[in-house]
């Protein structure tokens, strides 16, 4: 585990746990392309230049501040912000706890961190992780993390604390700003879409799972180096018209019905059972008697 990026405090109640923070995710599908110069076909440097002294600024010697009034800045480093007037740049005060249904979670989560606790605190961070498990709710606190004070929810998950970083009520844009119809849908309609739901029902299974981006583009790279073409993906299908809804529906049960099938007979070794195989082996010799 790499070192933490954050130390601090985990409190609900009277009870404090110390804790380490950790990132809880790492990009491995991000794909990095290049600038060139479309004359020279040379890689192009980002500088980071200052207009007042006409000069380049090493990374190094760049200053972080804040512009309090037009063209005025004040400096600020990283003690100036660890000195914050704000409790929670170092505690994360646990102000309640929700049940996971009252969270909009493919809305309001952001990122995800591991939460270790201490050595000393093992027990009263197992209280909070098998209460948090035992009750299904998650813990919902703010939390200062580099230069934003943070809305976070808290959940157990696989044996450990897990903090996610939320978006702030007013980030998240209404619905209202989609220009969305509610058309009446029939009750054999949902009753066949309903069907089809439950055939496909399955549980999720992460490393079922593989980024191909990374593959595909891969083979775009080589058949341009090779100077052939490019087999380029099928067009999806043509969207469903209100009238051909209910056979597009009826057809994907179908569909879903022999994909339902065939699984079987392959768990079962082939496209016979062994019954079936048994009774036809049974049949052959009465007959060659």
């Amino acid at each position: 585990m790499p070192r933490p990026i954050w130390r601090g405090v985990l409190s609900f109640g009277m009870v404090a746990i110390p804790v380490r923070l950790y990132l809880a995710t790492e990009s491995t599908s991000k794909v990095s392309f290049h600038l060139l110069c479309p004359e020279h076909k040379s890689r192009i440097k980002n500088k980071r230049w200052c207009q007042e002294g006409d000069h380049e600024v090493a990374w190094n010697d760049v200053v972080r501040a804040y512009e309090y009034e037009k063209g005025s800045y004040v400096e600020l480093d990283d003690e100036d912000l660890e000195r914050l007037p704000l409790r929670s740049s170092k505690a994360i005060d646990i102000s309640g706890f929700i049940e996971r249904s009252d969270l909009a979670e493919e809305l309001y989560i952001q990122s995800a961190y591991y939460l270790e606790p201490e050595k000393a605190a093992a027990k009263p961070y197992a209280l909070l992780k098998k209460t948090l498990d035992k009750t299904g709710r998650l813990a919902i606190a703010k939390f200062a993390l580099r230069d934003r004070e943070r809305l976070v929810s808290i959940g157990a998950h696989d044996g450990a604390l897990v903090l996610n970083t939320l978006h702030w009520p007013d980030e998240i844009r209404s619905t209202e700003e989609l220009d969305i119809d509610n058309p009446s849908v029939s009750p054999a309609e949902l009753k066949v879409a309903e069907s089809l739901v439950n055939m496909m029902a399955t549980k999720f299974e992460p490393e079922e799972y593989r980024d191909e981006y990374k593959k595909a583009l891969r083979e775009v790279v080589e058949a341009k180096v090779e100077k052939r073409e490019v087999i380029e993906a099928p067009e999806p299908e043509a969207e469903t018209t209100v009238v051909d809804l209910m056979a597009a529906l009826k057809a994907s049960v179908e569909k879903a019905k022999k994909a339902e099938q065939a699984g079987a007979r392959a768990k079962r070794g082939g496209h016979e059972s062994l019954v079936q195989r048994k009774t036809t082996t049974r049949e052959k010799r009465r007959k060659a008697s």
